[in-house]
């Protein structure tokens, strides 16, 4: 999270990214332009700072960290925040209440600010849906019974007491965390690629060179 910004350079037909935009395109050798219209772009990181992002889905690593040499294929790790950013999540050893390890996370906001009446409820309903018997160690079964139904089994619960439909785990996946993932798939290959070397070059499709 400490990295320095990337930041994104159209030239040539190619996508630079770097972290220090260079005075000439590594691509063809000509002096890059100052005016604005190639103007460097920074890339934004996908990641946020999970004790931050109240009332949230956060996705982590349950290894290291997403810049920290995660690969893709390794497993994630699901919690849900309080209205203060503590993140509540389940493993083999029941529920957890951390207040550290959530610092490089996806982070899916679960309610929208005019939602006074759900904000206002939102710990106590949490807190009491995590001390169900569900959520007991012995229950905890690594592909059945685990982090990632904890935290649905909770937003289903809310969509439930707000008398709305509930929302399958293909459903969600599809519509909220794929679409985060794919994104910090792409951050975490140019973020790699300008660990290994100073400079990312990516050919343009035709459209977007036009």
């Amino acid at each position: 999270m400490a990295d320095a910004a990337i930041v994104r350079v159209q030239h040539c037909g190619t996508a630079i990214f770097c972290r220090r935009v260079p005075p000439r395109c590594p691509a063809c050798g000509l002096p890059l332009p100052r005016g604005l219209a190639d103007a460097p772009l920074r890339l934004p990181s996908p990641f946020r700072q999970g004790h931050r992002q109240p009332c949230a889905l956060l996705l982590r690593p349950s290894g290291g960290t997403f810049l920290g040499g995660y690969d893709g294929k390794s497993d994630l790790h699901v919690g849900i925040t309080s209205s203060n950013g503590v993140v509540y999540n389940y493993d083999e050893e029941g529920v957890h209440r951390e207040q550290s390890r959530w610092e490089e996370c996806i982070s899916i906001p679960l309610v929208q600010p005019d939602m006074f009446g759900l904000l206002q409820q939102w710990d106590t309903l949490l807190e009491e849906f995590s001390v169900g018997e569900a959520w007991l160690p012995c229950r905890y079964d690594e592909h059945e019974h685990n982090c990632y139904t904890y935290a649905l089994a909770f937003i289903n619960s809310i969509l439930a007491a707000q008398g709305k439909q509930q929302i399958s785990k293909s459903e969600f996946t599809e519509r909220f965390v794929i679409p985060q993932t794919k994104r910090a798939s792409k951050y975490i290959t140019v973020h790699q690629a300008l660990t290994a070397n100073n400079i990312y070059i990516v050919p343009l499709p035709q459209h977007e060179n036009q």
